[in-house]
């Protein structure tokens, strides 16, 4: 009986959410693939394209808040299926758009109508499933939602071989209203249980707390950055700086497509196994941070290794929202989940635009030479962006970093020359530790 119960919650809550994320990373890393296209068909510039492809995380960032307030209140299954109709018809105006502006609102509209996919995911796995599959099943949507990054790369220029873009968008058009109709009619409403918190969970609240502060800029930076690189600047990294053909571009998104739905898998189990020992997820953020920089920095130092090594990682950081959000799921209860995930999202999707709008701007005041920019041009956008992130981990690790030296320079009264002055060290000693403050965060 409990295995037919969890069958149908898969395939009536789960899956129609995930259909939802699949096309929110759809769209989300798409114009990688056809900015050649986009450019030579209306002759946007290198700007004009970051800006194109960053509205999409503008609107997203902004629109956060708003939708986890409305998914707390009005539930996943109305939020979700109205917003898809909206994406429809932007993606719809997109497909017919010649000029710029109008290609910049439909881009708009589809990012709002996705705006819910990944949040209206989570808070759905909250409200149907054990609190102790959480993590697990977060990386499992984002697993199957990151597919979608995967058709963006071979299946769609296997489809633009025999169709142009504009009817590939009337098809996902298409798609994508199907979807919104599908989460209407098939996900089961759920009721938003009251908050049982003996102190009341405000997004006020969410926002004031120090715990969210330390892990929110070090998540934003590199998990946005990350979507940033993926979604439109490693194709035209590896074209100017690898010397890639159209056939290697494809071949090498698609290898790092398919490391972003390892990864959602990887970081799910591995959230999934650590939580049940009661261990705390924050240091897996930072493991994943390091890592991350280190990528980037083999990427902008021409470190002698293959490529798709570097570009994988960043490709599988994208997907560590699973680590920062089950942290957020044990600061807040269930039944503010979708406003504790919606202003962590503003942070992820405003970095990304912030990220993916100033690369563009940087790398157009260095000219073309046969239509490719210099490695400089591409080392300082990148560089900028490396020394924000190492900024965040040095302030997430703050709190280790002061309890480390309170620890060590209690060592400095431990040089006993004889017994007495040992004696004396060690109650020197004890004295520091009874002085260490318990600091701010439980968590170190």
């Amino acid at each position: 009986m409990q295995i037919s119960i969890a069958w149908r919650r898969t395939a009536r809550v789960f899956l129609p959410f995930a259909a939802g994320y699949y096309l929110s990373y759809l769209f989300r890393t798409i114009n990688a693939l056809i900015a050649d296209h986009l450019s030579s068909d209306t002759g946007l510039g290198t700007a004009d394209l970051g800006l194109l492809t960053s509205v999409h995380f503008l609107i997203f960032a902004a629109a956060q808040i708003p939708i986890g307030i409305l998914l707390d209140r009005f539930g996943p299954r109305r939020v979700q299926s109205a917003l898809l109709l909206l994406a429809a018809v932007g993606t719809g105006l997109f497909a017919v758009s010649t000029g710029f502006l109008s290609l910049l609102i439909a881009r708009a509209m589809i990012g709002l109508g996705v705006a819910a996919s990944l949040a209206a995911g989570l808070k759905s796995i909250v409200l149907w499933f054990p609190r102790e599959r959480v993590a697990l099943l977060n990386g499992y949507m984002i697993m199957l939602g990151s597919l979608g990054a995967v058709t963006a790369t071979a299946p769609v220029e296997h489809l633009l071989a025999w169709m142009g873009w504009r009817q590939l968008f009337e098809i996902l058009a298409a798609a994508t209203g199907a979807t919104a109709i599908l989460i209407y009619f098939v996900v089961p409403e759920r009721g938003i249980v009251p908050s049982t918190a003996s102190i009341p969970v405000t997004l006020s609240s969410v926002f004031a707390d120090r715990r969210f502060w330390r892990i929110a800029p070090l998540s934003a930076t590199c998990i946005g950055s990350a979507w940033s690189l993926q979604g439109l600047w490693a194709s035209p990294w590896l074209m100017d700086i690898e010397g890639l053909d159209r056939a290697n571009l494809v071949r090498q998104l698609f290898i790092m497509s398919i490391g972003l739905c390892g990864g959602a898998w990887l970081f799910g189990t591995t959230v999934h196994h650590i939580k049940r020992r009661e261990v705390g997820v924050e240091t897996i953020l930072a493991m994943v941070a390091v890592l991350f920089i280190a990528a980037e920095l083999a990427l902008i130092l021409r470190a002698p290794l293959p490529s798709i090594l570097p570009w994988s990682v960043v490709a599988i950081v994208g997907t560590a929202t699973v680590v920062s959000f089950a942290v957020i799921a044990d600061y807040f209860p269930p039944e503010f989940a979708g406003r504790a995930n919606g202003a962590l999202n503003v942070l992820h999707f405003g970095w990304a635009f912030l990220a993916q709008y100033a690369t563009g701007l940087i790398l157009e005041q260095w000219f073309t030479t046969d239509g490719h920019r210099p490695i400089i041009a591409y080392q300082v956008a990148f560089g900028l962006n490396v020394a924000v992130q190492i900024a965040a981990l040095l302030w997430f690790a703050l709190p280790w970093l002061r309890c480390s030296a309170s620890w060590i320079s209690s060592f400095s009264f431990f040089v006993p020359a004889n017994i007495s002055d040992a004696i004396e060290s060690v109650g020197l000693y004890e004295s520091s530790v009874v002085l260490i403050p318990t600091d701010d965060d439980g968590e170190w």
